[in-house]
């Protein structure tokens, strides 16, 4: 049996499949040197409609897929799909539904509106991540989440899924992005995003403006780590963390080309 740590990294964006900001060349950076160090590393993000299958050799886990995942009421199925990160043995999923991501677009249409179930599409993707992470009976030690639409994990897995043995021992870390969108996620975003009676009106409280700073500052509380991931990071979420009282930050450093300070925030969260 494995005693391996395991890390698990889910990803709005990552090279080589996405790239929507330099972040994604980081994650693919952070998976493999976690991988190379001795952790065993697994990647979850969404199966966006631009991503290209057959160049990327993505191709379905029938065992996997199957899974349901409801939404105020309706189901929705979730399928998956799995490549092999080039230059490096560890594995790839991808979550694809017809209705949320086989568009050729990502958040906006081709007005540039955003599309009014963004806010769909982020619940979907965070809860179906988690139940991915359940079918595969893969615990993680760590779980490290970036972009917006992982901003939901945090909350989730102290709430909702805090009492499923997969993730009783899992750390939160969160990369807090700048923000990327001035839209708001709409007025039922939270009705859609309180997928359990475990989630109160507080606790989802930080979340309800439905903006990315909003998303970034709820994800930020319940993450039991933050990593600084830009120059232009919102300095009102970053000084209200700075002011809490034993959260880990991780400063932004964009020469940190090796990692260090990554891999030291993990064995950091490993010990606790």
């Amino acid at each position: 049996m494995s005693t391996k740590k395991r890390i698990l990294f889910i990803a709005q964006e990552m090279s080589p499949y996405l790239e929507l900001t330099d972040y994604a060349a980081m994650v693919n950076k952070m998976a493999i040197k976690s991988n190379e160090s001795g952790l065993e590393v697994r990647v979850i993000m969404p199966r966006f409609g631009i991503i290209n299958e057959r160049r990327h050799r993505l191709h379905e886990v029938v065992r996997l897929s199957g899974i349901n995942i409801v939404i105020e009421g309706d189901d929705y199925p979730l399928i998956i799909k799995v490549a092999s990160l080039p230059n490096a043995r560890l594995q790839v999923y991808f979550l694809d539904n017809e209705d949320y991501f086989k568009r050729k677009a990502l958040f906006t249409d081709e007005n540039d509106q955003f599309y009014d179930d963004n806010a769909a599409r982020a619940v979907f993707f965070c809860k179906g991540a988690l139940e991915t992470v359940k079918k595969f009976g893969w615990p993680p030690d760590i779980i490290h989440c970036s972009g917006w639409m992982t901003s939901l994990i945090p909350l989730y897995l102290k709430t909702a899924y805090k009492k499923e043995p997969v993730f009783a021992h899992s750390k939160v870390v969160y990369s807090l992005e700048p923000n990327s969108f001035e839209e708001n996620l709409g007025a039922g975003f939270v009705k859609k995003a309180t997928i359990s009676n475990q989630i109160k009106e507080k606790d989802i409280e930080l979340y309800k403006e439905g903006t990315n700073s909003a998303l970034n500052k709820g994800a930020a509380k319940y993450a039991d780590a933050v990593v600084l991931a830009g120059e232009k990071t919102d300095k009102k979420v970053v000084d209200e963390l700075k002011a809490e009282k034993g959260k880990i930050i991780l400063p932004y450093k964009k020469e940190n080309e090796d990692l260090a300070d990554y891999l030291q925030l993990y064995t950091q969260l490993l010990g606790k």
